[in-house]
């Protein structure tokens, strides 16, 4: 929603469909090796109105 869309790569497996709604703490995939990876990893990108932006200020600080 409003011009905000989340990337996600190299998954093994997909929980969520295209535009499904999600809330904190659902997951939403299992990350995988596709794409020529030799171990499981995971790509991730926020873009607004198709430009990435920085993803840091989407996730909370952890505790000290």
């Amino acid at each position: 929603g409003d011009g905000y869309m989340s990337l996600y790569g190299h998954n093994e497996r997909l929980y969520k469909a295209v535009g499904e709604q999600v809330a904190a703490g659902d997951a939403i995939a299992e990350a995988g090796d596709s794409g020529g990876t030799s171990r499981p990893e995971l790509y991730f990108e926020i873009r607004k109105g198709g430009r990435p932006v920085d993803p840091r200020p989407w996730f909370k600080a952890s505790a000290p």
